[in-house]
């Protein structure tokens, strides 16, 4: 029996030109100031219709170079004990807010934004547990702003045209996938990856990727099983999720900070199998080998870094009055939280944000 899966990103994916001007400029805030942060920022510079408004960081300083570098109209950082965050939500000429901070601090920073009345974009995962996850997802709808998790990959060229791909059949009826991402991270302890407190580890900073793969061609799965390495301060150093469905497919998901791995996903069906290249998030190449038949090679053209694709859908949906993407809506992330939650369960991972709020797994 074929397994229906839903995969709304195939028919509602903004195909046009993703630097094409739509006439309805939206001024945007950034908060933090770190990599990521000014990765997505020079994504969002090349989209016609972005007015960089404003960016916050603890460090005033640090706010004030960023803003010159990117050419922000105003720079906030942390004065007479009010956080930079609280500052950059109260401005009334930011539209949308852009939350590049650390896992930890997602609920915090777009709670504020969400009540100053600002359209949140926030970088995954979300938050570090689905608790704040649906407490979020209720204050945006409440509120009727429009809210969605950064999980740029969905939006990738590459990404989209490989789920189209398995959609079409040409590799018959999935049966497995296998996916991973890793690197070994330099043992720093001021990073955020290696921060229990700012919800670091593998599982939060990686998984999203691989676990898109599976997904995206088998939904999710019936039942997890997950194993990891913790490290003294009850970070998870690496993992492996092993996925199984009701209809016997099974899916194998590797994340580290330990190791190099070959970073790529493989899809493998009945007819045939997909397998990207160079990169598991935003693959420039797809192979696809149907049978025994020569593989056939579809290479990929990437605009920018990547970003644009999933900040384009954002300028879309708040100029069509969305509060979620149809692409990338609420469920998709309150269902990948609830997944994370019960993968911490089984590698004994805790964050402190957890007993703050009073969650419970």
């Amino acid at each position: 029996m074929t397994r229906h899966i839903q995969r709304p990103w195939l028919s509602q994916q903004d195909n046009t030109d993703p630097l094409a001007a739509t006439g309805r400029p939206l001024r945007w805030g950034v908060v933090a100031t770190g990599g990521v942060a000014r990765t997505v920022t020079r994504d969002l510079s090349l989209l016609p219709d972005a007015d960089l408004r404003a960016v916050s960081s603890r460090s005033p300083d640090r706010a004030v170079q960023f803003a010159r570098e990117f050419g922000f109209e105003r720079a906030y950082g942390d004065e007479d004990g009010v956080p930079g965050y609280v500052r950059l939500a109260a401005d009334p000429e930011v539209d949308v807010v852009y939350v590049a901070a650390p896992h930890g601090q997602h609920y915090e920073v777009s709670r504020a934004a969400l009540e100053a009345g600002k359209h949140v974009l926030v970088e995954k995962a979300f938050t570090v547990n689905a608790h704040e996850a649906q407490g979020l997802v209720d204050l945006a709808s409440e509120r009727g702003l429009f809210l969605m998790e950064a999980v740029w990959s969905r939006f990738v060229p590459g990404m989209v045209r490989a789920f189209e791909i398995v959609e079409s059949g040409e590799i018959g009826e999935v049966q497995w996938v296998s996916a991973d991402l890793g690197f070994p991270a330099p043992k720093d302890p001021t990073s955020r990856i290696w921060d229990v407190a700012a919800g670091g580890g593998a599982l939060l900073d990686l998984t999203v990727y691989p676990l898109l793969w599976a997904i995206g061609t088998l939904g999710f799965p019936d039942s997890l099983t997950a194993v990891g390495t913790l490290n003294d301060d009850g970070v998870d150093t690496q993992n492996i999720l092993a996925l199984s469905y009701a209809g016997g497919q099974l899916a194998s998901l590797t994340s580290s900070f330990l190791a190099h791995g070959p970073r790529t996903a493989t899809v493998a069906g009945t007819e045939g199998v997909l397998t990207t290249v160079a990169s598991v998030n935003n693959p420039a190449e797809l192979v696809v080998r149907r049978g025994w038949d020569p593989a056939r090679v579809e290479k990929i053209e990437i605009v920018g870094r990547g970003y644009v694709y999933e900040l384009r859908e954002v300028t879309r949906c708040i100029q069509q009055g969305l509060v979620e993407s149809p692409t990338m809506p609420w469920k998709h992330t309150l269902d990948t939280m609830r997944l994370f939650d019960g993968v911490r369960a089984q590698l004994g991972v805790q964050y402190p944000n957890d007993a703050r709020i009073g969650h419970r797994r």
